[in-house]
């Protein structure tokens, strides 16, 4: 953590065991806020090669939450929304080249949004989140509290990103640099998708379901943190296995589980190139 960032971290965590709205509160929690929006400080983030959470991150915005009190909120919609006044919209100019296509999207303040993101409509991006470089979130996209998606991943349509912002020191959902997630997944409870792994459409990813490696004959279950790993390369796609109960053998009944088939190559690198004249 930079020196500079450390004095609000402490400013954060007291106000967080004993909050008090007051005006050096707020005047406090705009200041995180605008580190949030700017990208300098993060949910969580890599660290010699270990995603690990900022929990002072968390609380502050939480904090928010506590400090803030329900307001009309203002914006180019003929529609009103009410939400607390501390997280508005985020203030979006031409000068951060980011591509937002008409139609509905909705980006909460203290989300990061790199530029050459392309924003689909309609998505909805939550306090916390943050976004790399060239990646394209599609229509009726979920980025959840503090997610942190990494550069040039593409978030197919109706893909749900899990928000995960209590308790403090939970990992929220990360998907790494390079990711293809296909139509309609969802990936939940602090799951890690590892850089360039492949995600076909419908595959749902929570700690509690365990994935099959069909390549490698083994099985990857939550770790010592409750995080799903997904590894690197990795082509996954829905599957099932069987009930080995008298009751599921005569019904033939199955359970949900992502299946990982093969790791990627050239051929699926071709496969899952991006259109850069959507761009």
């Amino acid at each position: 953590m930079e020196n500079n960032i450390e004095p609000l971290a402490k400013e954060i965590e007291k106000l967080y065991e004993a909050p008090v709205s007051s005006a050096q509160a707020k005047k406090i929690f705009s200041r995180f806020l605008a580190l949030l929006n700017s990208g300098e400080i993060r949910a969580a983030e890599q660290i010699n090669g270990t995603w690990q959470v900022h929990q002072w991150v968390k609380k502050g915005i939480l904090l928010g939450f506590r400090l803030g009190v329900i307001k009309e909120i203002h914006s180019a919609s003929p529609f009103p929304f009410f939400d607390k006044e501390t997280f508005p919209l985020k203030n979006i100019s031409r000068r951060d080249g980011v591509r937002i296509v008409p139609g509905g999207t909705s980006i909460r303040s203290g989300s990061f949004i790199a530029p050459g993101v392309v924003i689909m409509p309609p998505a909805y991006i939550n306090v916390g989140a943050y976004i790399g470089k060239n990646t394209l979130v599609d229509s009726h996209v979920l980025v959840g509290s503090c997610a942190q998606i990494g550069e040039r991943v593409h978030l197919s349509a109706g893909v749900q990103i899990g928000g995960v912002l209590e308790p403090a020191g939970a990992l929220p959902v990360i998907v790494e640099d390079d990711v293809l997630i296909g139509g309609n997944c969802g990936v939940y409870e602090g799951t890690i998708i590892r850089k360039r792994a492949v995600i076909g459409s419908g595959v749902i990813f929570t700690a509690s379901t365990p994935m099959y490696d069909c390549v490698n004959d083994t099985i990857i279950k939550k770790d010592s943190r409750g995080v799903l790993v997904v590894p690197e390369n990795a082509v996954v796609v829905a599957g099932t296995r069987k009930i080995n109960t008298a009751f599921g053998s005569r019904y033939g009944l199955g359970m949900y589980t992502p299946l990982i088939i093969k790791y990627r190559d050239a051929k699926t690198d071709a496969r899952t190139a991006l259109e850069e004249l959507l761009r």
